[in-house]
C-alpha cells in the first residue's frame, strides 16, 4: 500500500541494508528515525506522530491493558483497537490515552471488553518514522496515516468502496486511567467538540478537543452511560459513530486541536495550527521540523544501524518534555485555575528522577531556549502548588519517584548561564522544596542526617538523593554569594556518609537509632533501595566522588568494587525485578541508578574499563530493532545515556559543567550549538574493535585531563582520539 514499506523492512534489518554516505543522506535525517525501536521488550516507546516536544503524541493503541502495552502498544500484538491522541514514552506507567478514533466499514469487528472494535494488522504493512505513522488496517481494508503539529493530530483515512464509520470512544480507559466525565458535541456536519475528564497517574487530568472532517458525515450517533462511583453518578462516558459512504481509494483527513483548558481553545490550536485539510502539507512540516532537531548533533558513520539508532535515540530524547499551554499562551495549572505566560511556553510530562541525569544535560546545548522555559514552568509549578515537581503531567503532582530533581535541572542551567528567570525566586522554591519537613521524613533526614529505614521507605535512596539535590542548591547559593545557605547545603550534601557501614562497605539502612539493619544483603532489592539493590546504590554520590573512594578505603579498593560490580553476577536462581534489565553483573543499564557507574573507572586511573564496558553497551544493549531497548525509555534518559555515550563523554555528575570521556562510536561528530559555535570529536579509527583510547588532542595539542568541560564544548573546540584495539596509556593526570 505504500512505498515506505521497504524503508521500513530497511531499518528492521539488523545487517541488510549497505553502508552509506551520510554527505547526502544528512539532507533528511528522519530516514534514520525508527520510531518502533522500544515498542517491545522493556522500552515501553510509542511509534506514533509527533513534532519535537509535542502535546501531541498520535499512536495507534492495541486495545489491551498491561505492563507491556504501558504505550498504548506492544509489537508482537497483532490488534489495533483506536488512535488516540496522548501517550507516555517509556514510563512505566500506564495513563492517557486521550481522544481515540476508530475507522472501520462495516461490518466491523467487536470483541468482548476490554479489547471492543478493533482490526488486525501486520508489521509488514506499517511505517514509523519522525512525524509520521501509516498503518494497514487488515479488516476494513482501510489505510491510516498519521502525523502531527505541536497542539494537533492529523489523520488521514484510505477507504475502499463502502459503508464506512469513524468511531469517538471517550469511554475506553487502560491500565492506570479511568473516565471521569467526557462530552461531545456536534457543532455541524463536519465539525464535533468536546473533553475527557479522567483520573490515573495524573489526577482530574482535563483534555479537550475540537475534530474537522475534510468530509461531512451523512448520519451520527451518541451512545451515553453513567459513570458510577461509590454508587453515585459522578459523570457521563460517551462514544460517537459517524457515517460515511466511500468510494474506492477516496480519502478522508481527520484534524484534531487538544489542550487542558477549554473546547474553545482547542478549537483556536486548531485554526492556528491545522487551517487546511491539507495531510501531505503538514507531514512535510513535521519532516522540516524534526530535520532541523536532528540537525543539531550531525554524525558520521558507514555503519547504518549506527546512525538509525543515534538519530532515533535523539529523536526519543526530544519527545519528552510536553508542551502544555495553549496558542495564546494560556494552560490549567496544578491550584485548578487557568493561567497565562507573558510569552513563554509552558511545559508538562517531567520524568525527573530518571532525566536530570542525563536529558536535561543535553537540553543546554540542543535546546536552551527550551530549557529557559521549562525552568519558567518548574516555577509557576511551584508558585501554584507550593513546591517544585517531583514527576508532574497535565496539572498533576504524580510523586512518582524520590527526590527534588528539579533542583539540579535548573542549577545546571543556572550556572551555565542559561535563561532569564529570576534566580532570587528560583533559589528560594529549591530551599523552599528542600525544608518540607512533613514531605517523605525530609525532617527526620535534616534532624539525623539521614532518612531512617524505620520510618520511612526507600530509605537508602532517599537519603543520597536528598544529598545531592542539597549539594546543587549549595553550589547556587555559592554562585550568588549567599555563603551562610552555601554552607548549610554543603554539610547536608555530605549526609551520604552516614549510611555507609564501613563493615560490610555499602550503604546500608539505619533505624532512627542509629542502629544499621541486620542481615542486609547488597543483592537483594529491598523496599529500602528504590528500584534496586545495594551494588547499584552504592555508587551514588556524584557530588563527591574522591569522598566515597576515601570511604571504600582507596583507590585500589574502589577500583576492584567496581570490578566486581560489573562481574558479580546474579545467581541463576535470583529472581531480578523488572527494572533490572540491561545486566553486566550488578550494573543495570536498563535503569538510571547504574548509568553514571560505568564512567567511575576514570577516577581511580583505569580508564580502558570504562571504554570497555561503553563500548559494550552501545553495541549490544541498543540496537535497531522493535527490542533494541533494554529498559523503560523514561521519557529520553535511555536516549539521552546513548548519545552523549557515543559522542564519547558523559555528564557523572550532572550540575558539575564537566563530561567524563568514554569510547567515542562515530568517526566524527558535530554539535552545532545556538551561539554559532561547533564542537567537533574526530575518532577516525573508533570501531567496535578499536574501543580504546591511546591519546587525546584539544585543538591539535595533547591533552590530559579524563573530561571534556561545558566552555570547551561551548567555545567549539575540537577534541582527536587516536583509538586502537588493546588498552592504551592513562593519558590523563589523575
Amino acid at each position: 500500500m505504500n512505498h515506505s514499506y521497504t524503508l521500513a523492512a530497511c531499518l528492521f534489518a539488523m545487517a541488510a541494508c549497505s553502508p552509506v554516505e551520510t554527505k547526502e543522506a544528512n539532507k533528511d535525517l528522519t530516514q534514520y528515525v525508527n520510531t518502533l525501536i522500544g515498542t517491545d521488550f522493556t522500552g515501553n516507546t510509542y511509534p506514533g506522530a509527533q513534532a519535537p516536544f509535542g502535546m501531541v503524541q498520535l499512536s495507534p493503541d492495541n486495545g489491551l491493558p498491561g505492563w507491556d502495552r504501558i504505550s498504548g502498544y506492544f509489537y508482537p500484538d497483532s490488534t489495533i483497537a483506536g488512535f488516540s491522541h496522548t501517550h507516555l514514552s517509556g514510563t512505566g506507567a500506564g495513563d492517557l490515552y486521550d481522544i481515540s478514533f476508530m475507522p472501520v466499514t462495516h461490518p466491523y469487528k467487536e470483541a468482548p471488553a476490554p479489547l471492543g472494535i478493533h482490526s488486525l494488522f501486520s508489521h509488514e504493512k506499517e511505517t514509523a518514522t519522525a512525524g509520521y505513522y501509516q498503518v494497514y488496517l487488515t479488516d476494513y481494508d482501510i489505510n491510516v496515516e498519521l502525523t502531527a503539529t505541536e497542539r494537533c493530530g492529523i489523520q488521514r483515512y484510505t477507504f475502499p468502496e463502502a459503508e464506512a464509520s469513524v468511531f469517538l470512544d471517550l469511554k475506553k480507559a487502560m491500565n492506570w486511567d479511568f473516565t471521569n466525565d467526557s462530552y461531545i458535541e456536534i457543532v455541524d456536519n463536519q465539525t464535533i467538540w468536546g473533553y475527557r475528564y479522567s483520573d490515573g497517574w495524573a489526577r482530574d487530568q482535563r483534555v479537550y478537543f475540537q475534530t474537522r472532517f475534510s468530509k461531512p458525515f451523512h448520519a451520527w450517533e451518541l451512545d451515553t452511560t453513567a459513570i458510577l462511583a461509590d454508587g453515585k453518578r459522578r459523570g457521563t462516558a460517551y462514544i460517537a459513530r459517524f457515517d460515511f459512504n466511500t468510494q474506492p481509494g477516496e480519502q478522508m483527513i481527520l484534524s484534531t486541536g487538544i489542550l487542558g483548558v477549554s473546547m474553545e481553545g482547542a478549537a483556536l490550536n486548531l485554526q492556528t495550527e491545522v487551517p487546511q485539510d491539507n495531510f501531505d502539507l503538514y507531514r512535510e512540516k513535521a519532516r522540516e521540523m524534526w530535520n532541523e532537531q536532528l540537525a543539531k548533533i550531525e554524525v558520521k558513520s558507514n555503519h547504518t544501524d549506527n546512525l538509525v539508532n543515534f538519530y532515533t535515540a535523539l529523536y526519543h530524547s526530544m519527545i519528552a518534555p510536553t508542551i502544555y499551554s495553549d496558542v495564546d499562551h494560556s494552560y490549567y495549572g496544578p491550584d485548578k485555575q487557568v493561567h497565562q505566560t507573558d510569552g513563554w511556553v509552558n511545559y508538562s510530562t517531567f520524568s525527573l528522577w530518571d532525566t536530570y541525569r542525563a536529558s536535561h544535560p543535553l537540553f543546554t546545548y540542543t535546546e536552551p531556549e527550551r530549557t529557559n522555559d521549562m525552568i519558567k514552568s518548574f516555577l509557576a509549578f511551584y508558585e501554584q502548588n507550593g513546591r517544585l515537581p517531583v514527576w508532574n503531567f497535565y496539572a498533576s503532582e504524580t510523586d512518582m519517584m524520590i527526590g527534588y530533581h528539579s533542583v539540579p535541572v535548573i542549577i545546571d542551567a543556572y550556572l551555565k548561564g542559561i535563561g532569564d528567570f529570576d534566580a532570587e525566586k528560583v533559589l528560594e522554591a529549591c530551599i523552599t522544596t528542600a525544608n518540607i519537613d512533613d514531605y517523605r521524613a525530609i525532617g527526620l533526614y535534616k534532624k539525623l542526617g539521614y532518612v531512617p529505614y524505620n520510618k520511612e521507605e526507600e530509605s537508602v535512596s532517599k537519603t543520597l538523593e536528598y544529598a545531592y539535590d542539597d549539594y546543587c542548591i549549595a553550589l547556587m547559593a555559592q554562585r550568588m554569594g549567599k555563603e551562610e545557605v552555601a554552607r548549610e547545603f554543603f554539610t547536608r550534601s555530605q549526609y551520604y556518609r552516614n549510611i555507609y557501614n564501613p563493615e560490610t562497605s555499602f550503604m546500608q539502612p539505619r533505624d532512627d537509632k542509629g542502629n544499621f539493619i541486620p542481615g542486609f544483603d547488597a543483592k537483594d532489592y529491598t523496599e529500602h533501595i528504590t528500584e534496586s539493590n545495594g551494588w547499584q546504590y552504592f555508587w551514588y554520590v556524584p557530588q563527591d566522588v574522591e569522598g566515597l573512594i576515601a570511604l571504600t578505603g582507596g583507590r585500589d579498593r574502589f577500583a576492584e568494587k567496581l570490578d566486581s560490580m560489573f562481574t558479580y553476577a546474579p545467581d541463576a536462581a535470583d529472581e531480578l525485578p523488572i527494572f533490572s534489565t540491561g545486566m553486566i553483573g550488578q550494573y543495570a543499564q536498563g535503569n538510571e541508578p547504574s548509568h553514571h557507574v560505568i564512567y567511575l573507572y576514570n577516577a581511580v586511573g583505569e580508564p580502558w574499563k570504562t571504554q570497555q564496558y561503553v563500548s559494550q553497551v552501545l553495541n549490544e544493549l541498543y540496537l535497531n530493532s522493535p527490542a533494541g531497548l533494554c529498559g523503560n525509555e523514561d521519557c529520553g534518559q535511555m536516549s539521552a545515556w546513548y548519545i552523549f555515550s557515543s559522542m564519547g563523554f558523559y555528564p557523572v555528575d550532572p550540575v558539575s559543567g564537566r563530561y567524563e570521556i568514554g569510547s567515542p562510536l562515530f568517526p566524527e561528530v558535530k554539535m552545532h550549538l545556538a551561539n554559532g559555535n561547533v564542537f567537533t570529536i574526530l575518532a577516525p579509527h573508533a570501531s567496535r574493535e578499536n574501543k580504546y583510547i591511546w591519546s587525546v588532542k584539544c585543538n591539535g595539542q595533547p591533552y590530559d585531563k579524563s573530561y571534556v568541560t561545558h566552555e570547551q564544548i561551548m567555545n567549539g573546540d575540537t577534541f582527536e582520539f587516536e583509538m586502537g584495539n588493546q588498552p592504551g596509556p592513562v593519558w590523563y593526570v589523575n
